[in-house]
């Protein structure tokens, strides 16, 4: 089967949410881009440049194993890289916000 192919961000959003009903893959999300802004933090103010690599390692870490283990799907972050990324940080600000939560169905 083809994928779709998706015209705007705004069209995207809700196949991402789809993509992510486990309350634990969300949980994981959440937690590996909380840490990219702690990473980035500690990279910056201790000018330890090399930890900038840690960036992707902890933001896509958690996520994949929440899709792998958890989702059971493929990463949209595989076919959709952009939007993909966009979305993790729609998701962590809206569940900051309260306009979503960790767990779609709770």
């Amino acid at each position: 089967m083809a994928e779709r192919e998706y015209k705007s961000f705004k069209e995207f959003y809700p196949y991402y949410l789809t993509e992510h009903q486990d309350a634990t893959c969300r949980k994981l999300h959440f937690t590996g881009t909380a840490l990219i802004f702690v990473v980035l933090a500690w990279a910056l103010l201790t000018q330890t440049w090399w930890g900038l690599w840690l960036i992707p390692v902890t933001g896509y870490g958690f996520a994949w194993v929440g899709h792998f283990f958890y989702e059971k799907n493929k990463p949209a972050t595989f076919t959709y890289p952009l939007w993909s990324l966009a979305s993790d940080f729609k998701l962590f600000f809206d569940i900051l916000r309260g306009k979503e939560k960790l767990s779609p169905k709770g």
